[in-house]
């Protein structure tokens, strides 16, 4: 009989990836998601859960499950209002975060995986990548209701008989990407040139299929049990060499152009843009050293295999023939 897992945020961008790796590995999937979805694989169970809250009963979805993996909650937005956003932060990614664990512990669920993010350490590194024991400095509604769930995942956990692995990604990328990573796809694809060939930072990603991977390695290994982990695909990049790796994916001519990067921070102060040009031109590292100590962990993919993955699914969507 295979191990069944549930799985929240299912029809998510990472969820969907997820549930398809799961029974490819053996296991059943509970796939708990917004809306309905017929299943594709006798191995998937898709359970409507609605938009979820403080006020969302978890008890029956969990039932007979011996891991969670927590992905579902509300993604950081640079366009919204200040209050709106932590009002629903909290909301979403905090209480209803407390909830499920709550019904894990009442049902029995031996191990919840929490995907946290990289940004309760902070938006940017200077010497030295960021580790698991460095001291946190989460900025923003975000970050900072991330870091609240963790919190309350540790209170919950304590004395009770769940193990909680909390996963700490920079940007995830892949086939279905949106956001910032997508515009700039669409913007390289253009062939338009672009003010980064001054850009030396650095930048730690992590490709969904190495994401994944990691996820289901601290679904089974004993070992991460009670841990917190940094991911990456452990080759960090500049904003220009990201940029020529994408062109060369999308066979597109590249043309940098070399504006001093203080000229672009002093833009985006005029235009009302610091925090996505920042994304640009500030460095964001993590070390891994710990996952690959404790856990034997080795990315699967290399970032250029991650890339060309995801620019063959831009093609197809994107730029159909």
């Amino acid at each position: 009989m295979r191990e069944l897992i549930a799985v929240t945020g299912a029809g998510g961008f990472i969820g969907r990836e997820l549930c398809r790796t799961l029974v490819q590995e053996g296991f059943a999937v509970r796939a708990l998601q917004r809306r309905m979805e017929f299943s594709p694989s006798d191995a998937i169970e898709y359970v409507p859960m609605g938009d979820i809250g403080p006020g969302t009963d978890w008890s029956e979805a969990l039932q007979g499950v011996s891991a969670v993996v927590h992905l579902a909650g509300r993604a950081h937005r640079l366009d919204e209002n200040h209050q709106d956003a932590t009002d629903a932060y909290e909301r979403i990614n905090v209480e209803a975060t407390r909830r499920v664990a709550d019904a894990a512990v009442k049902t029995g669920v031996k191990r919840l995986v929490f995907l946290s993010t990289v940004k309760v350490h902070g938006e940017r590194t200077d010497s030295k990548p960021f580790a698991e024991e460095d001291s946190l400095n989460p900025f923003g509604a975000y970050a900072v209701s991330k870091r609240k769930a963790e919190l309350a995942l540790e209170e919950i956990r304590r004395g009770k008989d769940l193990d909680v692995v909390v996963i700490r990604p920079p940007l995830v990328y892949g086939p279905g990407v949106r956001a910032n990573f997508l515009r700039l796809i669409r913007v390289v694809d253009r062939g338009l040139p672009l003010p980064f060939g001054y850009i030396k930072n650095r930048r730690s990603m992590v490709g969904l299929g190495n994401l994944i991977a990691m996820i289901v390695l601290c679904i089974r290994n004993p070992r991460a049990a009670g841990e917190t982990f940094l991911v990456s695909d452990s080759e960090d990049l500049s904003t220009s060499q990201l940029v020529r790796k994408i062109a060369t994916a999308l066979d597109r001519r590249c043309i940098l152009l070399p504006v001093p990067q203080f000229l672009l921070q002093i833009a985006a102060m005029v235009l009302g843009k610091r925090e996505v040009v920042g994304r640009l031109t500030d460095s964001l590292q993590v070390d891994t050293t710990k996952a690959k100590t404790l856990l034997g962990w080795t990315p699967p993919f290399s970032i250029d295999d991650e890339l060309f993955r995801t620019c063959e699914w831009y093609r197809r969507v994107y730029r159909p023939s």
